[in-house]
């Protein structure tokens, strides 16, 4: 088990009821996160959707994931 940090802006942030979050996961990777954090809390966006970035770094979503990092899962943007 790990401990990760979470950040969540925009639609993800309104549907996890929250800014922030540390969670104790068994996923090893970003692409098991988002999912076992999409049946925990509803998210409606899927996972090609999103860009994923793992200690304020861009990355894949098959990258390893260790002990207290932090992760955020960046959804499109809209706007003018």
């Amino acid at each position: 088990m790990a401990r990760v940090h979470l950040r969540y802006y925009a639609l993800l942030r309104e549907q996890a009821g929250r800014q922030t979050e540390t969670v104790e996961t068994a996923a090893q990777t970003p692409e098991a996160l988002y999912a076992e954090l999409a049946a925990r809390h509803g998210f409606r966006l899927a996972q090609s959707q999103l860009k994923v970035a793992v200690n304020a770094s861009f990355t894949d979503w098959t990258c390893p994931l260790a002990d207290g990092d932090e992760v955020v899962f960046i959804p499109p943007v809209a706007g003018g």
